[in-house]
């Protein structure tokens, strides 16, 4: 297996390959503010993401200044008190882990709180590490992302493919990004926040902004398996 070693700090104009190999979930941002013209421009090149019969199923809620903030600090002290009863609305991770998924989920959990300092079993700063996801992890801009109720798994899929254009795309104009399910958990309080109708699932969120490049958890490098261990070929 290998990481990703390529800087999202390095790349001015990335091919695509460079773009894909440097794409990774930061965890650490930088204050510095994101135009709404820098948003629209991501989120325009995504939307060229296929979608099954071109049915484009993806809704985006943006929230920045202000309104981030007051969103965040709401999350990050129902979190504190220990979620108040909230839940996702649909199953995230399977109801029994195996393997190798369940080897390769410990091996990233230990390797990002090795970075941070964060010893086996200090439930506390795991926690207090956690509840960072809702603060964007100091992101300025926060993006949530929806797809209105009764579609099926196309529109899931269509979805990821559109989740995956937006870090793409911000990967090319110089920012970074770090998807986020963790805000699942709290759809009925961002429903509510940014005035997201029912009729819509709030499936994740995305923190977007510049790296910081001071943030340990920031120097993770996650691995991937080699082709010929998820690929067969014949006939070539």
């Amino acid at each position: 297996m290998k990481g990703d070693t390529i800087n999202t700090l390095d790349l001015a104009e990335p091919t695509v390959s460079e773009a894909l190999h440097a794409r990774r979930s930061v965890r650490g941002f930088l204050p510095d503010p994101v135009s709404r013209e820098t948003v629209e421009r991501l989120l325009a090149d995504a939307s060229r993401s296929p979608s099954a019969s071109n049915t484009q199923p993806w809704r985006v809620y943006a929230c920045t200044g202000e309104e981030r903030a007051r969103l965040c600090s709401i999350l990050t002290a129902l979190h504190v008190a220990g979620g108040g009863g909230h839940a996702e609305e649909y199953p995230y991770y399977p109801s029994e882990w195996r393997e190798p998924y369940l080897s390769r989920r410990r091996a990233v959990g230990k390797a990002l709180y090795m970075h941070l300092g964060i010893p086996k079993g200090d439930e506390q700063r795991m926690s207090r590490q956690y509840a960072r996801n809702y603060d964007f992890f100091g992101a300025p801009v926060g993006l949530f992302f929806t797809i209105e109720r009764g579609m099926q798994q196309a529109a899931w899929l269509d979805l990821g493919m559109f989740l995956h254009g937006t870090m793409l795309a911000a990967i090319g104009a110089g920012l970074a990004t770090c998807p986020q399910q963790a805000f699942a958990r709290y759809h009925r309080v961002i429903r509510q926040h940014l005035n997201i109708p029912e009729t819509e699932i709030v499936v994740c969120g995305m923190a977007l902004g510049k790296p910081d490049p001071s943030e340990p958890a920031n120097e993770l490098r996650t691995l991937r398996e080699p082709v010929s261990s998820f690929a067969s070929f014949k006939g070539f």
